[in-house]
């Protein structure tokens, strides 16, 4: 049984005729004629017969017209708390991120959605390769994910709300023969060891890059997926490393400085993903426009603190 045709049986007998129903609906007769027919396909017992020139309802035809009722009630209030839960603004909204990306927002975020009337946010850090980004979306109402510059572009299945493009840097001692370069030439880099992702993460892909305008192959000598842990290798062995510029804190590396490199179209861009029916929801929404203002927050230089003298 369907919708429609309960409740075409229904509007006959409230209504009294075909006609009246096919106005009452602003579709054809034969159409209304058509819906009963179907549903009558599908019960035991007639639902109708002919009163003279009129269709009218059995008493089976009725009982049915009256469990219409209940189906009708049952839906609009199925609506009503949906709408509810679309439209409320402090609901619980799930937020997916890759470390460096959680390592910048997350706590921005959660300091952004205190407070009554607000979203409550549950977060969770995945590392994992560029194209499992997409999937994650199943699990989680936000994905934060990134992409390489010229890689393929997110599926069509995800909607992609852009937050901000990260250039990227080459991290090294201070003391490196290159730390007093203002810019890197990929050729500079050519008897370089790196530090680099695992295969299949987004940034190794940008250092096969370089490696190709620079004319030789990169020397990797240790894989690290966590800047963090890169950070502390980079520092103790003199190698090198591809970091994010936004988003790598080297607060803790004070002796490690990021240099950028004079290819000013590399890097990765920063989206979130999202189901497309996600974003409907008023709190999805809310987080979403926290993390915007957090992104751009990001690429702002520090302010300079003065002191008067």
């Amino acid at each position: 049984m369907e919708l429609g045709q309960l409740r075409a049986l229904r509007e006959l007998g409230d209504r009294g005729s075909i006609a009246a129903v096919a106005a009452a609906l602003h579709v054809s007769p034969s159409s209304v004629s058509q819906q009963i027919s179907a549903l009558q396909r599908h019960s035991p017992a007639p639902l109708t017969f002919r009163n003279g020139r009129r269709t009218a309802l059995t008493d089976a035809g009725r009982a049915l017209a009256a469990a219409a009722i209940d189906v009708e009630v049952a839906l609009e209030r199925a609506g009503q708390a949906v709408a509810r839960f679309q439209g409320d603004p402090s609901g619980t909204v799930s937020v997916a991120a890759f470390h460096s990306a959680a390592l910048a927002v997350f706590g921005r975020l959660i300091l952004a959605a205190q407070g009554p009337g607000r979203p409550q946010v549950r977060l969770s850090d995945f590392d994992v390769a560029q194209e499992e980004f997409p999937a994650l979306t199943s699990d989680h109402d936000l994905v934060i994910a990134h992409r390489l510059v010229g890689s393929p572009p997110w599926p069509s299945s995800v909607r992609v709300e852009p937050l901000l493009f990260e250039p990227l840097d080459i991290a090294m001692r201070a003391d490196h023969p290159l730390a007093s370069h203002p810019v890197i030439e990929p050729a500079d880099l050519r008897d370089e060891s790196w530090v680099a992702v695992h295969e299949g993460f987004p940034l190794e892909q940008a250092i096969t890059v370089i490696a190709g305008v620079s004319g030789s192959e990169p020397r990797i000598l240790h894989r690290i997926n966590e800047f963090l842990v890169a950070a502390t290798v980079v520092t103790a062995s003199g190698s090198i490393a591809l970091m994010p510029r936004y988003t790598t804190d080297l607060a803790t590396h004070p002796d490690l400085v990021l240099r950028p490199l004079a290819h000013p179209g590399l890097g990765r861009h920063i989206d979130c993903l999202a189901r497309p029916e996600t974003l409907e929801r008023a709190a999805v929404s809310t987080v979403l426009a926290h993390l915007r203002t957090i992104a751009s927050g990001l690429t702002e230089p520090p302010r300079q603190t003065h002191r008067s003298t």
